[in-house]
């Protein structure tokens, strides 16, 4: 973590949100999305997804959005990949990371990548396999996206121990980082607490990030929980964009404008400007008409006499 960032945020909206928009999000405008966001601060956006165009239309430009992507200075760039020639199309574009998807539950596993969760371990461990046979200056880092870790539409609650199974697993296959998510809102603070303590305690050193959805209007109290258990990597999508197509019930992620908010609030340093942030938005608005957009900040705006994160730090 850099040495002015408490929390480190990482958008998720140009995948996880518009992989569910019927129209096309123009590639200029995403790219436009991009850049604005990380002027404003973010450190890390997921970019696209390497899944074929065929399957979901919206990444038909996974290319050339990566490519324009990658020429913005310090951002880090990624893509979720949901195999192994999805992880082939990450080395060969030069992408920083890629997060590699799936399920505690076996059921959402089959509908998202059509197999056993045991056939995706397998496939994990060959794309790190290839990763280390790259050049020292071209490995990007691997991450494991762990779904419906809190529940499952299909399946319900999902045990913490099968959680923990699943985390184990991808931790032994050499990623970099794994990222417990809440992919249908299931979650509740108490739930959280119990399975990030889990995880960490099986996984060690190895970094664990939350992404939380805001179906049942827990997001940003299951962030607080997160917190509590000492995770400092958040996932979340601008105006709260998202869902998943293969789990009916889901909605978007937290409001990443919300989340910014909420951890500066709290003295947490995510060294994104909030200004910048919501006017970012403007971007969705000329290009998702009709698009139910959220956030309560962007509504409100700041308290009166706010003072942010930093400027408390300096006082």
């Amino acid at each position: 973590m850099s040495a002015n960032i408490d929390v480190r945020v990482r958008e998720v909206g140009l995948r996880d949100g518009l992989q569910l928009i019927a129209g096309f999000f123009p590639t200029a405008e995403k790219l436009a999305w991009i850049r604005a966001e990380a002027a404003a601060g973010v450190p890390e956006i997921e970019v696209t997804s390497y899944v074929p165009p065929k399957l979901i239309p919206q990444f038909v430009d996974a290319a050339e959005v990566t490519r324009g992507a990658l020429g913005i200075q310090g951002l880090t760039v990624v893509a979720l990949i949901p195999n192994l020639k999805g992880a082939e199309r990450g080395f060969s574009l030069g992408v920083h990371k890629l997060n590699f998807v799936m399920s505690v539950s076996r059921t959402h596993n089959l509908k998202n990548v059509r197999r056993e969760r045991e056939e995706s371990v397998a496939d994990l461990r060959r794309i790190v396999e290839l990763r280390n046979a790259l050049p020292e200056g071209a490995r990007p880092l691997v991450a494991a996206g762990l779904s419906t870790a809190l529940g499952c539409s299909f399946e319900g609650r999902q045990s913490v121990d099968e959680v923990r199974r699943w985390a184990a697993e991808l931790a032994a296959s050499g990623v970099g980082e794994i990222v417990v998510a809440d992919t249908v809102g299931y979650g509740d603070p108490a739930q959280v607490r119990a399975v990030f303590k889990a995880v960490m305690a099986e996984i060690g050193p190895i970094p664990v990030a939350a992404h939380f959805h805001d179906t049942r209007g827990t997001g940003l109290a299951n962030v607080a929980a997160a917190l509590d258990c000492g995770v400092r990597r958040f996932d979340a999508s601008l105006a709260g964009l998202g869902g998943c197509p293969f789990a009916p019930g889901a909605t978007g992620n937290i409001v990443m404008d919300d989340l910014c908010f909420m951890l500066d609030s709290m003295g947490l340093s995510t060294g994104v400007d909030l200004g910048k942030l919501v006017a970012v938005r403007a971007v969705l608005e000329r290009n998702l008409a009709g698009a139910e957009l959220h956030g309560a900040f962007a509504r409100a705006g700041l308290p009166r006499n706010y003072r942010s994160a930093a400027e408390r730090m300096h006082s």
